[in-house]
């Protein structure tokens, strides 16, 4: 048998996250228990042309803010052999993954892609302009987000690193600790601690990082104003801009997986379907037809 290093083993036994459900810009991916992939939405860059592909294990999808008017985006998909799928808008070279290899989670944001690989150190194609891909010196990663022009490294410790745009703050993260979870907006970047509590830094003007009230939560999503939390007892809670209707959540249950767009957000029920609030312009909420759903963790 390989012999595998104490640090790689703890690696492994850290559950790498792998979203099966994503909401971008004006689009909606979700994964099938088969491994398939579906999406509603625009698709003016083909980032919904995601019929053909298969064996994938985890999917994202690039946002951009409500002020930015085009429909640019991009969707990721993670296949079981560790190699990675792209479809959408590549103007920034984010679609440019075909050589990646040994991947184990991926993260989208506006124009930049993230891949964590298994030894904890992580890949980044994409404009770099704010620095956002400058993470070829990062290691023990267990989890990454990506927002619109920053990037998250949750380590293996619980402490978060982050690159690129911090004009608002939404890179100082390092003195956090105890991190089970980490998620990216539009300016502002959320972390999940092991006591089900949250924190949150970045832009707050319409108090998308009112977190500190938060208890049970298992699992968190940062749309480009927004966050959700995800409660150990399958009901959501949400804060920031609800202009659309994206925090109209109160009525959720039976929830186990959420994720947010730019002004929509998704719920995963336990029975594999799917429940959405907020803007639906593109049809990127026009998932009541979905079914078989992967779950997650399984």
């Amino acid at each position: 048998m390989d012999y595998i290093s104490p640090k790689e083993a703890a690696l492994k036994v850290k559950r790498w996250p792998k979203d099966t459900i994503a909401a971008g810009r004006r689009h909606t991916v979700g994964l099938k228990s088969d491994g398939t992939v579906t999406a509603v939405g625009d698709n003016k860059y083909g980032q919904c042309n995601v019929r053909g592909w298969l064996k994938i294990v985890a999917v994202a999808a690039g946002n951009v803010h409500m002020a930015t008017n085009t429909g640019n985006a991009h969707t990721i998909g993670l296949k079981s052999d560790g190699t990675v799928a792209a479809v959408g808008w590549n103007k920034h070279d984010q679609c440019d993954v075909n050589d990646w290899h040994d991947i184990v989670a991926v993260a989208a944001g506006w124009r930049h892609t993230i891949g964590l690989k298994s030894n904890g150190s992580v890949v980044a194609v994409g404009r770099n302009n704010e620095g956002e891909c400058n993470v070829s010196g990062w290691h023990d990663i267990v989890a990454v987000a990506a927002g619109d022009w920053h990037t998250i490294g949750l380590k293996l410790d619980g402490m978060v690193t982050a690159v690129g745009n911090n004009r608002y703050r939404q890179c100082n993260v390092s003195d956090w600790c105890d991190i089970v979870a980490v998620a990216a907006g539009y300016l502002h970047t959320v972390g999940l601690k092991s006591d089900g509590t949250a924190v949150a830094v970045g832009q707050n003007k319409v108090g998308q990082c009112d977190v500190s009230g938060w208890h049970g939560i298992v699992a968190i999503a940062a749309g480009s104003n927004h966050t959700i939390g995800l409660k150990s007892d399958g009901t959501v809670a949400a804060v920031g801009l609800n202009k659309h209707g994206q925090c109209s959540v109160s009525d959720w249950r039976d929830i186990v997986a959420v994720a947010a767009g730019c002004a929509h957000t998704l719920g995963l029920k336990s029975d594999g379907t799917v429940v959405t609030v907020g803007d639906n312009e593109y049809g990127q909420c026009d998932v009541s037809g979905w079914r078989s759903i992967q779950l997650p963790g399984n």
